[in-house]
């Protein structure tokens, strides 16, 4: 047994396999953490706001769960594999080119993301979304970013990098009540469940019961 681990582990080691080891690395890493993220988050939100026996309940938590861990780990893989290809293929031998990634990325995301538009991958790619966006805003305002760069001086680059957070937090509440007041059908389900039990269902009640124990 121990010349088997030694082996094992000498091949785990060589540099050779690096390429291919990483992938299962990858692979190996989405999934615990898909599991870490998506397991507690839907055990909560399944059992607090789901209708159905408490088996059915747990079947949709692991559902969830495998999913979110399928995804992560599907897109590690197919982004590692695109970023290994890419790089051998590069003229100049061997090289990360200066847009691999997004290209790696751009593949990974339709192949596992955009070909699945389920919940979880949805709830997934918005979270991306709203991180990409607050990137995009810090880099907007960086120096030599884009022809206009020059304009913004260090005092409004202060102003603005002080100002986005607020600004973004501020929008996307204003933009999400008023959609969920006169459009609520355009939002996801389960952003609108919950919006209508806190907003909307706190309109009503029948008696102390129901205005402090029970919503209904």
């Amino acid at each position: 047994m121990d010349a088997i681990l030694s082996r094992l582990e000498t091949l785990a080691l060589n540099p050779d396999l690096q390429p291919v080891l990483s992938l299962v690395k990858g692979a190996r890493n989405g999934i615990v953490y898909g599991s870490k993220v998506r397991f507690p988050h839907a055990l909560v939100m399944i059992l607090l706001f789901r209708s159905g026996t408490f088996r059915e309940k747990l079947k949709l938590v692991f559902k969830a769960t495998r999913q979110h861990a399928r995804n992560l780990s599907t897109f590690a893989v197919i982004y590692k594999a695109s970023m290994i290809i890419l790089r051998n293929l590069n003229p100049s031998g061997s090289k990360e080119g200066r847009y691999d990634s997004f290209f790696a990325g751009l593949l990974g995301g339709y192949a596992v993301f955009g070909r699945q538009p389920g919940s979880v991958s949805q709830q997934i790619v918005i979270y991306v979304f709203a991180r990409v966006m607050l990137s995009l805003a810090k880099l907007a305002v960086q120096p030599d970013m884009h022809p206009l760069s020059s304009l913004i001086t260090p005092e409004a680059r202060t102003q603005i990098t002080d100002n986005a957070w607020p600004v973004f937090a501020s929008l996307s509440w204003a933009f999400v009540m008023y959609i969920f007041r006169w459009y609520p059908e355009t939002l996801v389900s389960s952003l609108r469940s919950s919006m209508v039990y806190i907003y909307a269902d706190s309109d009503h009640w029948d008696s102390l019961r129901t205005l402090f124990v029970h919503n209904k």
